[in-house]
């Protein structure tokens, strides 16, 4: 069966208790493919009595869940990852012509994912809980790693099946169940993917589609019992605060305005590749994207030439034909990233190369990737996620004048600089004002490194022992074998102890 045909199959539908259920839901959003604007599905607003049904069957699975062995865990895992594998056509295909991004990077993704699962299936057996030191003689004490129940998981567009992998595997090797909400660009790619889950039980993981209010819902909901949300700032805060109010935990990934630092020592030929990579890969729609790129003067011109001979080099069109870069997810989306460059325009910046949208496509929501010079850093597009595939290039004479500027954003995801200098990749790893930094080796994700920002960027890791942590409660157990009376500090108190008038 095609993805096309399978995407028909599925439309209209959530994924609940192991199975495929046509919604109840008479409100339904098309599904546009990005690149030919061709509607290839539906989804359903889920309903409330359909949230709350999912939410009852969540927490009766992980109840069941969390009494199996870690062991016994992660071999259900790891058969998820082997089915991830089996379907990796099928899921990178679905991705990019929902999504829109090159199969390649689709493909990818896939293989991201799969690598995550292991490794959390992995971790997952280790260490739950340790002994520590007794306070009492004859007394044992110890720790114990409890999971925190139903979990919702509220993704992006951008990378749907990795950072679903990323949540749900650490939340799932911990004993949790998870309830996905993905966005609504790219939810037939996740319920097409939540069948490479079906060899957990039934319940532990499901998938609900719609907008603003089944997240809503999901998250205010007396019965789950952690949020993890990647998206824009405005959501993030609101649903810090909400949890916050409910005393429920929350991860939280907002968006990021990553510098990109060039000193004179960098190697050009490379730097230039590694700053188109940054900026445009994913159609410049990664939270790490290299937003503000601060250029010392003295490699100033030669490195704007050689940005611009890589960026004309990228391919761009349709992500199932020999492309670099595929169109933006959405009409909405495109329209925000037009404006975004439309004002860096007005302030004064100077497009050397692309700008705007490209004649050959007459339709699908494709842009060119743009080079911005004579910009500086108080231009909206330096103090904003410009979410596109455009460099903006500020000149510095100095590192300590690209370090200040840097770090004097309100975002503070991951950062980026390239130089030889030992002393200055030392001192920017030291001094940036970011979650991630990367010295001459941007972008990169390692499965046992934490993932996550400062800042309006958010709060919390994805990824790694702390990635596991996220999921996890920590619980003290103190323990007398013999059951003695602790008269050291028990009533009645001693006439000694008492106060001597």
């Amino acid at each position: 069966m095609s993805v096309l045909d399978r995407f028909s199959e599925i439309s209209s539908k959530i994924y609940m208790d192991g199975k495929f259920y046509k919604s109840q839901s008479t409100e339904s959003i098309d599904v546009i493919d990005p690149a030919t604007e061709n509607k290839i599905g539906e989804i359903p607003e889920t309903s409330q009595s359909e949230i709350d049904e999912v939410i009852s069957i969540a927490n009766k699975a992980q109840k069941a869940w969390n009494q199996k062995s870690p062991l016994d865990r992660s071999h259900v895992l790891h058969e998820v990852a082997n089915k991830m594998g089996e379907m990796a056509p099928l899921f990178a295909e679905a991705l990019t012509r929902e999504m829109g991004k090159p199969y390649k990077e689709s493909m990818d993704e896939v293989h991201w994912s799969i690598h995550n699962i292991r490794f959390y299936a992995e971790m997952g057996r280790g260490e739950t809980g340790k002994v520590i030191g007794s306070a009492v003689e004859g007394q044992f004490h110890y720790t114990l790693k409890q999971p925190l129940g139903t979990c919702v998981l509220i993704l992006p567009f951008n990378y749907p099946m990795v950072l679903l992998a990323w949540e749900a595997s650490a939340a799932l090797a911990a004993g949790n169940a998870v309830i996905i909400k993905p966005s609504q660009y790219t939810s037939l790619t996740t319920l097409l993917f939540a069948e490479a889950f079906k060899a957990l039980p039934d319940g532990l993981f499901q998938v609900v589609t719609g907008e603003a209010a089944a997240g809503k819902s999901l998250v205010e909901h007396k019965d789950t019992h952690m949020v993890a949300f990647t998206g824009s700032v405005p959501v993030g805060v609101s649903i810090a605060s909400k949890c916050g109010e409910l005393m429920k935990r929350s991860l939280i990934e907002n968006s990021g305005n990553d510098p990109f630092i060039v000193m004179p020592s960098a190697p050009m030929d490379i730097t230039a590749r590694a700053a188109a990579f940054s900026a445009y890969m994913n159609c410049g729609q990664i939270c790490v994207s290299a937003e503000r790129f601060f250029v010392h003067e003295k490699i100033h011109d030669e490195f704007v030439e050689k940005l611009i001979e890589e960026t004309k080099k990228i391919r761009v069109g349709n992500g199932l034909d020999k492309v670099d870069m595929g169109p933006i997810v959405s009409s909405k989306e495109r329209d925000r990233y037009e404006n975004v460059l439309h004002k860096a325009l007005d302030e004064g910046a100077k497009a050397v190369e692309g700008g705007g949208r490209l004649s050959q496509f007459n339709k699908g929501w494709f842009v060119a990737p743009t080079v911005l010079v004579d910009c500086n850093d108080e231009m909206s597009i330096f103090n904003n996620e410009s979410f596109g595939p455009v460099a903006p290039i500020c000149k510095v004479s100095s590192f300590e004048e690209a370090m200040e500027k840097a770090n004097n954003s309100r975002y503070g995801l991951g950062a980026n600089i390239y130089t030889k200098d030992l002393s200055e990749g030392i001192r920017a790893s030291e001094q940036f004002q970011a979650g991630m930094v990367w010295v001459n080796a941007p972008l990169l994700d390692n499965d046992a490194g934490p993932f996550g920002g400062t800042k309006l960027s958010g709060m919390g890791r994805q990824l790694g022992a702390e990635g596991l942590e996220t999921f996890r409660d920590t619980k003290t157990v103190m323990i007398d074998p013999d059951c003695q009376p602790q008269d050291f500090w028990w009533f009645p108190y001693s006439d000694e102890e008492m106060y001597k008038k």
